[in-house]
């Protein structure tokens, strides 16, 4: 990677009260990770920047920190490196938000009937959804993802659509449906296609629940039990970027305060639904903002046990608007994404798996974090939209074969999973063939056909984009 060779990116010339400085010390804070006592902010941060007594990251005192996390992950999880059968299916990429790290989204009135500019974004009909999730269903997937941009024809349900359409309010962010190329229906319809034939939906970020009251005075809790009931299983913990107000005010003001995220993943946890929670970092935040950003997330595991995972997800930097505008120069390096696994670990001591991102991280590297504390090696992704285009370069899918021999090759065991982790299944690597056995019509036959070509080359779009 080309930012391996350097140990500290500086993050920009921003004002930030929030910097990483303390009055502990990087050898306290070793010694608290490794007895296993719970960490502070201090220790942290400490750990994050291999002590704050020297400017840049100090290679040796970094190999202890690895060693430390990787000792830690043993002893929490074993040897297994779980990974799930799952298809991403995002439903739009109509998005008015303007979030300076995200070139997924295309501006929403482009998608409208009377548009002339042209665009490559996509709006799906529930019965497309449906007719998607279900062929994969039959290929053996375990899970949908479904994380979409805020198109404003999406509400809730037929009685979120009514009352937006009686508001008089011009700050709402809708338009009738009818008005778009496509009609992508109510997120209600949309939960209730991709649910078909016991498919596992993990769906509706807290910004899409926001997006699915605004205008009402309905509680978050009401949301996600109305959703709930359509079929959606469990929340991914996306739209966290970092939990800290005065970075989303550069890198996403248009989106909920850090706050807000919160209050809907307790409320999504309340009505019984499992969490999964994520930090994007390596923009301009500093490694204080990261520290505080995994303190918040404890402290949400400690009030309702219901994250399943932590995803630190590295930001691609290049294609996005925080790039073109010169307000950052790259994103994290190696260095850095190896300690944000490692801290990971060894901070959120309630959080039973850490992943690695083989699509932030590529193959090479992804494994590599396996020795640094993390557990989880993501899933097959039958299809990816959101990585690739801002510019990431390692691929849209992962077979079950390819799985069994990266991991078995770093003296690991792979183990299939289902999204809860609730149900594992460990593989032999002497039997194959290798395919999918938890999902609702799994039989143990690989998802795409095996060829003697680059299966990561296997055609993708007919199934989902991302």
């Amino acid at each position: 990677m080309e930012d391996a060779a350097r140990t500290n990116v500086p993050r920009g010339e921003f004002d930030f009260e929030c910097v990483p400085e303390t009055d502990q010390s990087f050898e306290t804070a070793l010694a608290k990770a490794r007895d296993g006592e719970r960490l502070t902010v201090a220790d942290g941060i400490e750990l994050m920047t291999t002590g704050t007594d020297s400017e840049d990251i100090d290679l040796a005192r970094k190999e202890r920190v690895l060693e430390a996390a990787d000792r830690r992950r043993a002893e929490e999880v074993g040897e297994g490196v779980t990974f799930v059968a799952n298809l991403n299916n995002n439903v739009t990429t109509a998005c008015n938000t303007g979030c300076l790290f995200c070139n997924f989204k295309n501006t929403a009135q482009n998608f409208e009937e009377d548009a002339d500019e042209e665009h490559a974004g996509f709006t799906k009909t529930p019965e497309e959804s449906r007719e998607i999730v279900e062929s994969a269903r039959e290929m053996g997937i375990y899970e949908v993802t479904s994380v979409s941009g805020l198109h404003p024809g999406l509400v809730l349900d037929d009685e979120h659509k009514e009352l937006l359409e009686t508001s008089d309010r011009g700050d709402l962010n809708y338009k009738p449906p009818e008005k778009y190329e496509t009609n992508p229906g109510t997120y209600v319809e949309q939960m209730e296609a991709m649910n078909g034939g016991g498919v596992h939906l993990h769906s509706m970020t807290p910004e899409e629940a926001y997006h699915a009251r605004r205008g009402t005075d309905w509680s978050y809790e009401e949301v996600y039990g109305r959703l709930k009931d359509a079929g959606l299983d469990s929340v991914p913990g996306t739209a966290a970027e970092i939990l800290s107000d005065e970075v989303r005010s550069v890198i996403c003001p248009g989106k909920i305060g850090s706050d807000e995220w919160v209050e809907a993943m307790e409320a999504a946890a309340a009505v019984g639904l499992d969490l999964t929670s994520t930090i994007m970092y390596g923009h301009v935040e500093n490694e204080a903002h990261r520290v505080k950003h995994l303190e918040r997330i404890r402290d949400l595991q400690d009030r309702t046990g219901a994250i399943t995972e932590f995803v630190p997800l590295s930001f691609v930097h290049r294609n996005t608007p925080l790039y073109d505008r010169g307000m950052i120069e790259s994103g994290a390096t190696v260095h850095e994404d190896e300690l944000m696994i490692a801290v990971s670990r060894l901070f959120l001591d309630n959080v039973e798996n850490i992943q690695s991102s083989w699509v932030k991280y590529g193959d090479e590297q992804g494994l590599k974090m396996l020795s640094c504390g993390a557990n989880d090696f993501m899933g097959t992704i039958l299809s990816e939209e959101i990585t690739k285009r801002a510019g990431g370069e390692f691929g849209e899918f992962r077979s079950f074969a390819e799985y069994v021999e990266m991991i078995t090759a770093v003296g690991r065991v792979p183990v299939e999973r289902s999204t809860d982790y609730r149900q594992k299944r460990e593989i032999d690597p002497e039997n194959p063939p290798f395919g999918p056995e938890l999902g609702p019509s799994a039989d143990g036959t690989p998802l795409v056909p095996e060829t003697d070509s680059d299966e990561s080359d296997a055609p993708t779009e007919t199934l989902a984009d991302d």
